[in-house]
């Protein structure tokens, strides 16, 4: 019987050859997508964020060269949504809700009369207008 040349899977590439990495559409690019560009069609806006999580049919992702140089068609709009890419430096509120949770936890005898009391705990307080198991609501200080 006539034998095949090749045999079975010989033709196949190696499995270890695909990356996991997510790679620029445009054509001909190999370098890595660090955003991803969408076409809102009905506002006539091309919207260019971080990489998205997932790769979805109607979007493209992009390299840092090609979402630098994008350009939309005359008449559309360009969005530039903020990389989030970096590390993310704490805003003032971040540092002062820090500074009161480590102020809260430092106050053990609070707490116990807080478990014990109930309800009676949080009318001590006349900033706390509710309660969330560890979160609290606070009324504004100019009210």
């Amino acid at each position: 019987m006539a034998e095949s040349r090749r045999g079975p899977l010989k033709s196949a590439v190696p499995s270890n050859v695909v990356s996991p990495v997510r790679r620029c559409s445009r054509t001909a690019c190999g370098r890595p997508a660090v955003a991803t560009l969408t076409y809102v069609y009905a506002d006539s806006t091309a919207v260019l964020g971080p990489l998205a999580t997932y790769a979805e049919p109607h979007c493209y992702d992009l390299c840092a060269e090609h979402s630098e140089r994008l350009t939309a068609p005359r008449g559309w709009e360009v969005v530039r949504l903020s990389d989030a890419s970096g590390p993310a430096r704490p805003s003032g509120d971040d540092l002062e809700a820090l500074a009161n949770a480590v102020r809260e936890a430092a106050r053990p005898q609070e707490r116990a009369a807080q478990a014990g009391g109930g309800s009676g705990a949080r009318r001590s307080d006349p900033m706390e207008v509710a309660r969330r198991g560890h979160l609290r609501v606070l009324r504004s200080p100019d009210s």
